[in-house]
């Protein structure tokens, strides 16, 4: 059963974060609303992932304002997020997804059914007692998308999934995030892989020290980008 409150669209009005006298999101306003999977791109630095850690809740902005549905103190029950290096608890691939629906709240009866239907998704099933550390980077971090997906979120946050993983690897997550984005669950995903980026975004958010520099449709952006930043970026020059 899904969560009754509801977490979508997220607003952001302005955010600014700053550590020390470093600036690392610089009044950024978007809104992150249902539809296809919303893909962030940038140079290293730019602020890709505190722009996720921001959307998930764990990270507060210094400056500004953000809203869950209009909501600034929404819990983060309909949200759901996996980092690059995801850690992996020294327990069986079903052991894992357990750990994760406990804290879901899912009732007990139902997790037989869920785990089966969760390895099914992600490409696991077969593996349910395999160690989870025995497990490649690539099945590792599938098993990461089924824990988040165990809590049934609305918005799923995926901070360079394909990071490193082989060609192989990669189609696999990139096949789980199109499933899901087919289901309706909306996916906010940071990438360097601008063919990536181009395979699966309905919507391209480019950043650049910390700020949003050219937002829209996938197929614009990448067909006539407004901006000379987009342009450079796309052409594979470097923003420094």
């Amino acid at each position: 059963m899904r969560a009754p409150l509801s977490t979508l669209p997220v607003e952001l009005e302005n955010v600014s974060v700053v550590a020390g006298r470093v600036t690392i999101l610089d009044r950024i306003s978007l809104v992150i609303a249902p539809g296809p999977p919303t893909v962030l791109i940038g140079p290293n630095g730019s602020g890709k992932t505190t722009l996720l850690r921001v959307a998930m809740g764990l990270t507060a902005p210094t400056d500004g304002r953000i809203a869950w549905a209009g909501n600034p103190a929404s819990p983060p029950l309909r949200r759901a997020i996996v980092f690059q290096r995801p850690t992996m608890l020294r327990r069986s691939v079903a052991g894992n997804l357990r750990y994760a629906l406990a804290h879901a709240c899912v009732p007990r009866p139902q997790w037989p059914g869920r785990i089966a239907e969760l390895l099914a998704l992600v490409g696991l099933t077969g593996l349910e007692e395999r160690p989870a550390r025995k497990l490649s980077g690539g099945e590792q971090q599938r098993l990461a998308l089924a824990r988040a997906l165990a809590r049934d979120p609305e918005l799923l946050l995926l901070d360079e999934p394909t990071a490193s993983l082989d060609p192989a690897a990669t189609k696999a997550i990139e096949d789980v995030i199109r499933a899901v984005a087919a289901r309706g669950l909306k996916v906010v995903m940071a990438t360097h892989d601008l063919g990536e980026a181009r395979r699966l975004a309905g919507e391209i958010v480019l950043l650049h020290r910390g700020r949003v520099i050219e937002t829209g449709s996938a197929e614009i952006f990448f067909a006539a980008p407004r901006t000379s930043e987009a342009r450079r970026f796309i052409a594979g020059e470097l923003l420094v």
